[in-house]
């Protein structure tokens, strides 16, 4: 008896401990695709340099602005709500850093300033009318949309290139040697890997808003009012303060985004950064966030940001195919993660039931 007593208490234990739910279960699907794409490249595409640690660093590189964005869009999403606006938000970032540095030679750390506050008080202003005046969260960032890439084009319907500032300039090209995994380049010269400022950014400000839905009241409330709203009221959670930070805060790391996609680009024009919106959305949704709230995790985000990557990476590689494959590939995917997601809230209803 007692044997059958201490067996069960184990089982429970450990059913506990690991227990599988629609958001460990769709993060590792989002893991496992991951790595399965990342093992065909390898197998590919080896002897062209697939294989080479600075090809993966590329991919951070080359989509650290998107990494950022993304992870306030977990933040939002996770809420129930959305944030369509963010493209057109680092459109604008980019023209105003490029249109104070090179047309009015303002210092950059001034410039820099000034697009952050921006994002703060833009979020803050999409966040009150979404939370405290209850109005539809697509329709209000859909405005923000059109407002930001008209006021874009306002400052300049000219490409401008930020060639003045050696701050930012410097920034952008900074390169910091990663003491791992060394190659020769065609030379035969000893090479170390390298990353720019603007990764290191993404990363902690990845590794910030992980700690903060994980381990701070603010994150567990985000998680409560997606789940069920009107709970979220009867345990005291003030809903609408929640939901206007959470939007503020998706302002903040809209722009912050914006520069680190700034310095890639260096420059800033009226088209810029044009469906970056919807790459997030899908890297979260992809990543495990759920449309309907209430679930989502930024590691996940973290690999969808990274799936988009691969597939751009293996196109490329590829040779052949035209880019806009990775559109096509990207929207089977987040097809089958709709649907997925799909599943799992008609099992979670008819477990309800």
């Amino acid at each position: 008896m007692e044997n059958k007593i201490e067996k069960s208490g184990f089982a429970a234990s450990f059913k506990k401990r690991f227990k599988i739910d629609s958001s460990n279960f769709l993060l590792m699907v989002t893991i496992g695709l991951f790595a399965l794409m990342y093992i065909v490249g390898l197998i590919l595409y080896s002897e062209q340099g697939f294989n080479k640690m600075q090809t993966f660093l590329n991919m951070l590189i080359d989509n650290a602005g998107l990494l950022i964005v993304a992870s306030g869009m977990t933040v939002v999403m996770i809420t129930g709500g959305i944030d369509i606006s963010v493209g057109s938000v680092v459109g604008l970032d980019c023209m105003i850093l490029a249109y104070y540095m090179e047309k009015m030679g303002m210092p950059a750390g001034i410039a820099i300033l000034i697009v952050l506050a921006f994002g703060v008080l833009f979020g803050a202003a999409q966040g009150w009318l979404i939370s405290y005046m209850e109005l539809q969260p697509f329709v209000i960032t859909l405005a923000g949309l059109f407002f930001c890439r008209g006021l874009t084009a306002i400052i300049s319907s000219q490409q401008i290139a930020i060639t003045k500032s050696k701050f930012f300039l410097g920034l952008a090209n900074k390169d910091i040697r990663v003491l791992f995994a060394p190659y020769h380049n065609k030379r035969g010269v000893l090479m170390f890997p390298f990353v720019h400022p603007s990764v290191i950014i993404a990363l902690i400000t990845v590794v910030i808003i992980w700690w903060m839905l994980k381990y701070t009241r603010f994150g567990r409330n985000l998680f409560a009012i997606g789940g069920n709203e009107q709970s979220a009221l009867l345990m005291g959670i003030n809903v609408k303060k929640t939901k206007f930070i959470a939007y503020m805060l998706e302002g903040f790391l809209a722009s912050l985004g914006g520069l680190v996609f700034c310095l890639n680009t260096t420059s800033g024009f009226v088209e810029q950064a044009r469906g970056f919106e919807m790459e997030a959305i899908s890297s979260a949704v992809i990543g495990g966030t759920m449309l309907t709230g209430g679930v989502g995790t930024v590691v996940g985000t973290v690999f969808g940001v990274l799936i988009k990557a691969t597939i751009e990476s293996l196109i490329r590689f590829q040779g052949t195919l035209s880019s806009w494959w990775a559109r096509i590939v990207l929207s089977a995917i987040l097809c089958f993660f709709i649907v997925l997601q799909s599943v799992f809230v008609i099992i979670k209803n008819r477990n309800r039931n």
